[in-house]
């Protein structure tokens, strides 16, 4: 199978669709890799790198578009590249449609095949190549809301972690998973007061034994939503539902009665955001104030810590991919259902129901079970 890896194009997005080392994977098993030049360069992966692996350089992401018969991306193709697709093409990389009505348009009008990373499954349930993405991006929400606490950025001032004879800072994490359990090891390690809120206890059982009793674990309820927001200093959405536009759970009443300088880091943000006041932001321009709250929205996250997200992200998806090219993405999604699960979009069908209820009365939109698509 010819592979294609276009450089990203999305407002300071450096990570990359395969690393030289993930190109040397599907070299060895038989296929061949096309590379957009300079795809890499920014995180230390130049073209020498990509060619010694065994991939051509092209110049264009017209020409990795029009050849390859599956595009490796990190994040969801903008419009332009949406058009560049055909029907007989594979497309791997994040989509998160269900916010995204054109995007989720212009993939159905394309007619090719598309894998979303953030709906492929695995035994346990768990989503293994989100994972590695959200991870870094609970880490970080705890590094970005510490620094838009400072005064200078517009925060009320306060250090997460205190100091001798000053109180920590208040973190509230909404949401208990892999998102919140990475936000609370940042946030206990600053020496901040962290507490938890989800609306599952056996995992409130798991995160209080996790952590030792160091954090509170909360069911999460409106009234606990309430309390424990106009408390917080910094408070971090980690919610999520598969594929399926996130919950508005923080309201702008919430918001109203936080105190004057916190600030509020939306993980959801690519599902649509988990607060009512979330509008999606850039590194380049990541926030914006709502009631003298400071709200970091950014919808790439883990971009700004590209070389850490584009190794951990390959060591995920690299499986799955190769799967893909050495069966042929029908067969292979065929014999894995959790890959299967990854299929969103096939030849002019939506394949995943969520994504359908999200956007009804937005699209009219055509939509058949995976495995009826694929037959």
């Amino acid at each position: 199978m010819l592979i294609g890896v276009p450089k990203e194009i999305k407002n300071h997005e450096y990570r990359v669709g395969l690393t030289p080392g993930a190109v040397k994977e599907f070299i060895n098993h038989g296929h061949q890799v096309i590379v957009q030049t300079n795809a890499g360069t920014a995180i230390g992966f130049d073209d020498q790198q990509y060619t010694d692996a065994g991939a051509s350089i092209l110049n264009t992401a017209e020409e990795i578009f029009e050849k390859a018969e599956m595009i490796v991306k990190v994040k969801e193709p903008q419009p332009n590249e949406c058009r560049m697709l055909s029907k007989g093409q594979t497309l791997y990389t994040y989509l998160h449609l269900a916010p995204d009505p054109q995007q989720t348009q212009l993939l159905v009008e394309s007619g090719a095949t598309c894998i979303a990373y953030e709906t492929v499954t695995d035994n346990k349930g768990a989503l293994p190549l989100l994972a590695p993405m959200s991870e870094v991006a609970g880490r970080m929400a705890i590094q970005a809301g510490a620094h838009y606490l400072e005064k200078a950025y517009g925060g009320s001032g306060t250090l997460l972690g205190g100091v001798p004879g000053v109180a920590p800072g208040k973190v509230l994490i909404i949401g208990g998973g892999v998102v919140g359990t990475n936000a609370a090891k940042m946030a206990l390690g600053l020496g901040a007061e962290v507490t938890i809120l989800d609306r599952s206890l056996p995992r409130l059982r798991e995160l209080d034994d996790i952590f030792n009793g160091r954090l509170k674990t909360v069911y999460s309820t409106a009234d606990a939503i309430e309390y424990y927001s106009s408390r917080a200093d910094l408070v971090v959405g980690a919610v999520l539902i598969p594929g399926a536009a996130a919950p508005k759970l923080l309201t702008r009443e919430h918001i109203k009665n936080m105190k004057a300088g916190s600030v509020v880091v939306d993980v959801a943000i690519d599902q649509g955001g988990c607060f009512e006041t979330s509008k999606a932001t850039t590194h380049q321009d990541p926030v914006y104030v709502v009631d003298d709250v400071v709200h970091y929205c950014v919808a790439n996250m883990p971009g700004g810590v590209a070389r850490t997200s584009t190794m951990a992200l390959n060591n995920a998806t690299l499986p799955f991919g190769l799967a893909l090219a050495n069966k042929g993405p029908k067969q292979a999604m065929l014999e894995d259902e959790h890959l299967l699960n990854g299929l969103n979009v096939h030849e002019g069908f939506v394949t995943y129901k969520a994504v359908v209820d999200a956007l009804e009365g937005e699209l009219d939109l055509n939509y058949k079970s995976p495995t009826e698509a694929l037959s």
